[in-house]
């Protein structure tokens, strides 16, 4: 009998953390859709003047200010097609607030090119973004050679000797070299199957357990 007992607290144990794994992935899964519905909404947005003022992720903004092309910054990545290639990035000062302006993606054989420089820094438009956390799992970055696989702000300051805002500026327009990185709210949303997983786990113990209780007891 006591077998039986600790048998059935051990089944509704699992249970118990099989409902809480499904619950949680329901309560990240809202946050998810609410976090998308809020890019999708700022993407349509009207773009603003880009201040001193209050910033937000995903804020499609405007401005005019000073990029600074002697600290350009290639950033190792794959395009849309996969194809290998540089992220162009540089200082840009705004309103007295020194941020990085990413320009979009060049083949290798354009680094240095003088063409990729080519554009209208009184008439910027772009968006808003928080600058992603280093992954310390790329490699080094060369700082000499001006060969970035991630953008430590460590590395950055040592290159330009400059602190910058926790906001990168990616560049929006018709630009052909660099052409402008797509920001959309195309965001990993897996919650939903998880959570299925994790009750339907749920259920099939539950559904189990009262089978062989049927039967034996």
């Amino acid at each position: 009998m006591k077998h039986k007992f600790l048998f059935s607290v051990f089944v509704f144990f699992f249970i118990f953390i099989f409902l809480s794994l499904g619950s949680w992935q329901i309560i990240r899964l809202n946050w998810k859709l609410d976090l998308i519905n809020q890019i999708n909404s700022s993407l349509k947005s009207e773009a603003v003047f880009l201040t001193q003022g209050e910033k937000k992720n995903y804020l499609k903004i405007k401005a005019s200010g000073q990029i600074d092309f002697n600290k350009q910054i290639y950033l190792y990545n794959l395009n849309q097609q996969g194809k290998p290639g540089f992220e162009v990035l540089n200082p840009i000062l705004v309103n007295g607030e020194n941020y990085l302006i990413n320009r979009g993606w060049i083949p290798f054989e354009m680094k240095n090119a003088p063409e990729i420089n080519e554009i209208n820094q009184e008439n910027i438009t772009g968006i808003l973004k928080l600058q992603n956390k280093a992954n310390y799992f790329k490699p080094e970055n060369d700082i000499e050679g001006n060969y970035w696989f991630t953008l430590n702000r460590d590395d950055i300051f040592k290159y330009t000797g400059k602190s910058f805002s926790k906001y990168i500026i990616y560049l929006t327009g018709d630009y052909k070299n660099p052409v402008p990185i797509k920001i959309s709210a195309d965001i990993s949303n897996n919650h939903k199957k998880y959570a299925i997983t994790w009750f339907s786990l749920a259920i099939s113990i539950l559904f189990i357990y009262l089978y062989f209780r049927k039967k034996n007891y």
